[in-house]
C-alpha cells in the first residue's frame, strides 16, 4: 500500500509529518510507502480541487482514492483511518499478531 501526499505548498510538511508520525506509532513505517507528488495526470485522475490531498493507493486491487482533500487532519485521525484500512477486525477471522493481544480476541 502506498500513501501519496498531493501537494505543491511549503506548509503542507505539516501533514506528511503527521502521517510519518502516525505510521511509526503503529509500527507501519516498514510497510506502508509515503511520497510526496505533484503529478498532474494523478491530479486530473482523482479530481484533486484543493491542496494537501492525502491518496491511498493500493495497486495489488487497482484501487486510488482521496481520503483527505484541503486540511490537516488531526493525528488520532490518521491513526484511526490506518488502522480501519490495514487491519480486518474478528468479523474477516483475522487481525495483525501484535495487536491480538489487546484489540481482538483471536
Amino acid at each position: 500500500m502506498k500513501v501519496k501526499i498531493y501537494w505543491t505548498k511549503d506548509n503542507t510538511f505539516e501533514l506528511l509529518n503527521k502521517v510519518m508520525s502516525s505510521l511509526e506509532d503503529l509500527w507501519l513505517l516498514d510497510f506502508i510507502q509515503v511520497e510526496t507528488t505533484y503529478d498532474e495526470k494523478l491530479k486530473k485522475e482523482l479530481n484533486i480541487t484543493k491542496e494537501p490531498a492525502l491518496i491511498i493507493e493500493e495497486e495489488a486491487i487497482d484501487f486510488k482514492d482521496i481520503i483527505f482533500e484541503w486540511i490537516i487532519p488531526k493525528d488520532e485521525e490518521l491513526k484511526s483511518m490506518f488502522i480501519s484500512i490495514i487491519w480486518s477486525w474478528e468479523a474477516d477471522g483475522w487481525c495483525a499478531p501484535w495487536w491480538c493481544a489487546s484489540w481482538c480476541s483471536c
